[in-house]
């Protein structure tokens, strides 16, 4: 299958022990779309000249070249590295020689059935979804049911909430306190920007979403939930607005289906599925995909954007200079990325939250 990642188009295909193999996708003799090459046990077969690949790029056969040829010992077709774990393949996008191991995440324990996956294309550039799950304040007001100002709505009480934000190993947390209405209590939301690209949630369910670049204006969306219990049909409710090929079945082009009566009877955005209502946010910002920050006003409620922002802009510069990216873990014997969670909790106002950051990541409190 077609893979179009970081702007490379390449082709994903499954070796005969289930490995996944990841290779540029046109060939390199002329060109033509290795997604319609024949698939011989672990090679790729361009059906053009018959040049023949196998999943580290090394080419093994140039049937149409007489015997004395010797290109194909002097041609490398470029592959890349896949790691498959709970229902998400990753690919390692070079360079080989710092190919790091893959982060011992916390739902890499989860047995298979307790996690699900959906995949969806979004027409923006990645940033601009990344810091909207970053932005804890839109929660109270874009997600909002007027038919739901109920005591069991903690987010509800407080739309302006207090931020903090936390530098770790693995990127920021980033931390929203809401008073609540009794002002004895407060309810703390506890996110986690893990680089380069994704961002952990205290939803319905623990759930992280990835935003993965296609290129500079498209994205793909990934969203891991991660249960205690087997995943049922009603734990994803999105499958309804994806279709087979993972495009969204409201979008720009068909406004959406905003529902101006659904706004008048209860619903704020007019949009009843959380992730359309985020793609209209996101992707409207600028209709070219990428939002130009020059043009927004930001204020008190931005403070994760703007932290996450700087964040990511140092990293940037030092890789720049020659520095390695953060959150690269070389060292399987200290690969332990646990601590990394997504909490909300309601506690007495005058505890403490770092306290219960820790205790929930210990699995004391979830």
């Amino acid at each position: 299958m077609a893979v179009r990642l970081l702007g490379e188009e390449l082709v994903a295909y499954r070796l005969a022990d289930g490995r996944v193999g990841l290779l540029q996708e046109h060939c390199s003799h002329r060109g033509s779309s290795l997604v319609y090459a024949r698939s011989e046990g672990d090679c790729l077969c361009c059906i053009y000249h018959g040049w023949m690949y196998d999943v580290d790029g090394n080419v093994l056969d140039t049937p149409a070249d007489p015997a004395r040829s010797v290109i194909k010992n002097q041609v490398h077709h470029p592959s890349y590295a896949t790691h498959e774990t709970a229902g998400m393949i990753w690919a390692y996008l070079d360079p080989k020689d710092k190919r790091p191991v893959f982060p011992n995440y916390r739902f890499t324990e989860v047995p298979g059935e307790n996690v699900y996956v959906t995949k969806v294309l979004m027409d923006c550039n990645w940033l601009q979804g990344a810091e909207g799950e970053c932005d804890s304040a839109h929660v109270s007001l874009l997600h909002q049911r007027y038919d739901q100002l109920a005591e069991g709505r903690p987010l509800l009480h407080d739309l302006a909430p207090e931020y903090e934000t936390e530098e770790t190993d693995f990127g920021l947390r980033l931390v929203a306190l809401r008073k609540q209405n009794d002002r004895t209590r407060q309810y703390l939301r506890v996110s986690s920007f893990v680089m380069p690209r994704e961002v952990w949630v205290p939803v319905f369910n623990r759930e992280i979403h990835f935003y993965v670049p296609i290129d500079d204006t498209h994205t793909w969306r990934y969203d891991r939930g991660y249960l205690k219990r087997p995943v049922t049909q009603a734990d994803v409710d999105r499958a309804t607005v994806i279709d087979e090929n993972f495009n969204k079945t409201q979008h720009m082009r068909n406004g959406y289906h905003q529902d101006r009566q659904m706004m008048t009877n209860g619903n704020h955005s007019g949009i009843e599925s959380v992730l359309i209502q985020d793609a209209v946010v996101t992707e409207t910002m600028d209709y070219s995909g990428i939002f130009d920050r020059t043009q927004e006003r930001l204020g008190m409620s931005d403070v994760a954007i703007i932290a996450v922002r700087e964040y990511i802009l140092r990293p940037v510069r030092a890789v720049q200079e020659g520095a390695d990216p953060p959150h690269i873990l070389t060292d399987a014997a200290h690969n332990d990325m646990t601590h990394i969670d997504a909490i909300q909790e309601v506690f007495p106002a005058a505890e403490n939250w770092p306290y219960l950051t820790l205790s929930a990541a210990d699995g004391v409190k979830a």
